[in-house]
């Protein structure tokens, strides 16, 4: 079926729909599968190659079979059609295949309006200032390909994307008053795929030799920290994540819990004064908020378990603001129960022996749990080493790591204390976290990234309770006060953050974290209770989402209406000579013709004259009267207006 003249796609508007197309898709090329991206490079040459050729656009029934087998090849490497990646992926194929069934303008639309679909679909990988940007310049580019559609082969590039400006410009008004006033519902709008958030990292509920070093060289934020005073030294910020009981040999994990509030509740007793902050904790998909131990007053939702670790009813899976107040000094459970005591001097039997001898020869010497405790860090001390890149541990992690290797990082340390702890009659646990913090100058937050994972333990003490006992600052104490930057040798894999310390090289870090905490914290951050703050400054202190919705429309309203009175106040500066050829080409647009900009009435009238010949006549006499009308000096409109209301 052969596609009429006027709904043809002239031939110069297909590079348009190229690189509108790309632009859309370009970021996808780090998410999707290295074989789907070939395959859409793949189809963009094939479609540009047939444009520029002028070759004849493949058959129905081929792009039928391409498009079972592209939908075949997803399904295999997802093992669904559905969800963020393959939903994804699918579209990207469709968009690139419809690329190639470029005939009518209705075909470039769907591409148009798939790209504007896709560049939403950008924000479930990221949203950093970076890909905003991105997308504004795509949103441009988008927006001036739709305008070059409509514009015809007569528009020229600088205008189209002028024109494309503009419209962006205009819609910033009402685009602000959608992000101040639509109303912020919990939860989602509509459900998102289930692996929207499989991409998120952090800190696992279990620990075994490795785990953590493996985090540990990672740059990525785990959270920022603002504190409403001074801020305490970093060999005291311990951010108190899952605590690990259960041990079976190689694996530590901790003891199942119940997040309704109504288990045992640990007691403390505070020694200090409490400090108070705010943390931004990035999505990380677990329900534990990494307080800084030991936390004293915590947010609204927000339980704290009998391991006193603060944990949220859901887990984390964007990110979120919380505000809490941590005493430092504090006594913890001095009154310990019976089975807890019990559980933490468990070890499995029959493993790591050695570990258990030497613990027991200590013990038999009569030494009590404090001596004990300085007896496994002096043994720390001596001819053991800090790495991320320990030795591999056989069948007996413990034992292979004591005597032999002697190198490892934070959890070998942690894990072989808590068992020699436990072999020796002294309770103790491993507690995982994050500890220390670097101070960004620029906007005074601390930022805590994922190489700032740590791991240490607890020991029960009569009289004392569960006390911190950190046995990686025994081995390496410039770990705990300055960081694992200073702390490790050369050739260690630190991230790539963390190598470049050059003194014009960080405070240009410094600015750009800066910059991307304002980023999250004003924009991204603009949660329910900072709209309700915003509105209450506007009178309006318990604003529902009936109240944002009317000042909405209210807001949308007087948009619209100062539009309406700029259009119309433009089109009483027409004169009444160009007032009538308005309506003159509005009745031409009725008959496919349509006039560019920069197009001339003497170039229309010789255009139409050989484009449509029955309308020549009538043309050339609007024409005529225009020029006579506008530019004559008597300045007659009778002459016009008889020959508009002439035309077909």
């Amino acid at each position: 079926m052969s596609t009429p003249a006027s709904e043809a796609l002239d031939h110069q508007a297909t590079p348009w729909l190229l690189l509108a197309a790309l632009a859309a898709v370009l970021p996808h090329f780090a998410h999707l599968p290295l074989w789907l991206s070939a395959f859409v490079v793949l189809l963009f040459t094939w479609s540009g190659w047939l444009w520029q050729r002028d070759l004849r656009l493949p058959r129905r029934w081929l792009l039928t079979l391409v498009v079972i087998g592209g939908c075949a090849a997803v399904l295999y490497e997802f093992r669904t059609l559905f969800g963020r990646d393959a939903g994804v992926a699918v579209l990207v194929m469709l968009m690139s295949l419809k690329l190639l069934e470029l005939k009518s303008r209705r075909d470039a639309l769907v591409v148009v309006i798939l790209c504007y679909f896709l560049l939403l679909t950008h924000y479930f990988y990221s949203q950093s200032i970076a890909t905003g940007l991105w997308l504004l310049a795509a949103l441009w580019l988008v927006t001036a390909t739709l305008i070059r559609i409509h514009g015809g082969a007569a528009a020229t590039v600088r205008g189209t994307l002028r024109h494309a400006a503009v419209l962006s410009v205009q819609a910033l008004p009402l685009m602000l008053a959608l992000f101040l006033l639509f109303p912020r519902i919990p939860g989602p709008l509509w459900g998102l795929p289930r692996d929207a958030h499989a991409g998120l990292t952090g800190l696992s509920e279990t620990m075994t030799p490795g785990s953590i070093a493996n985090l540990a060289q990672s740059g990525e934020i785990a959270f920022r920290v603002f504190f409403d005073g001074e801020s305490p030294p970093p060999g005291r910020l311990y951010w108190r994540g899952p605590v690990l009981e259960n041990f079976d040999g190689q694996t530590w994990h901790p003891r199942p819990q119940v997040f309704s509030g109504r288990g045992p509740r640990p007691q403390l007793r505070f020694e200090s004064q409490p400090v108070s902050y705010q943390m931004t904790l990035e999505g990380h998909n677990q329900r534990w908020l990494l307080a800084l131990d030991a936390p004293s007053v915590l947010p609204d939702d927000v339980i704290l378990s009998s391991t006193l670790t603060a944990n949220s009813r859901q887990p984390i899976i964007d990110r979120q603001r919380y505000r809490f107040s941590s005493v430092l000094d504090y006594r913890f459970n001095i009154e310990e129960r019976a089975p807890v005591l019990q559980r933490n001097l468990t070890l499995p039997p029959a493993s790591n022996p050695r570990a258990v001898e030497l613990a027991h020869r200590w013990q038999s010497e009569g030494n009590g749990p404090e001596a004990l405790v300085n007896k496994a860090l002096g043994l720390f001390a001596s001819e053991f080493f800090y790495t991320l890149q320990p030795p591999l541990l056989g069948e007996n992690s413990i034992d292979d790591f004591l005597f032999t290797t002697r190198r490892g990082f934070c959890e070998h340390y942690a894990a072989a204390f808590v068992t020699l702890m436990r072999a020796a009659g002294v309770p103790a646990r491993v507690v995982t976290g994050y500890q220390g913090g670097e101070k960004n100058p620029v906007d005074g937050y601390i930022v805590v990234r994922q190489s700032d994972a740590h791991a240490w333990a607890e020991v029960w003490l009569a009289e004392r309770g569960w006390v911190r006992v950190d046995p990686t600052a025994a081995v390496s104490p410039t770990r705990i006060e300055t960081g694992i930057a200073t702390a490790l040798p050369e050739g260690e894999p630190l991230p790539v953050l963390l190598r470049a310390q050059t003194d014009w090289l960080r405070p240009l870090r410094y600015r750009w974290e800066a910059l991307n905490n304002a980023w999250n914290q004003q924009v991204l951050g603009f949660d329910r209770e900072r709209q309700r703050d915003l509105m209450a400054r506007f009178g309006l202190p318990d604003a529902d989402w009936r109240n944002l919705a009317a000042a909405l429309g209210v807001a949308t309203a007087i948009l619209f209406a100062i539009s309406l009175i700029w259009a119309m106040r433009q089109q009483r500066r027409l004169d009444p000579a160009a007032r009538l050829w308005q309506r003159a080409l509005r009745r031409l647009t009725r008959k496919r013709i349509h006039c560019a900009s920069w197009e001339t009435p003497l170039a229309l009238a010789a255009r139409v004259a050989e484009e449509r010949p029955e309308l020549a006549a009538p043309v050339s006499r609007v024409v005529a009267s225009y020029l006579l009308a506008r530019y004559g000096r008597g300045g007659d409109l009778k002459p016009l207006r008889a020959a508009v209301a002439r035309l077909p």
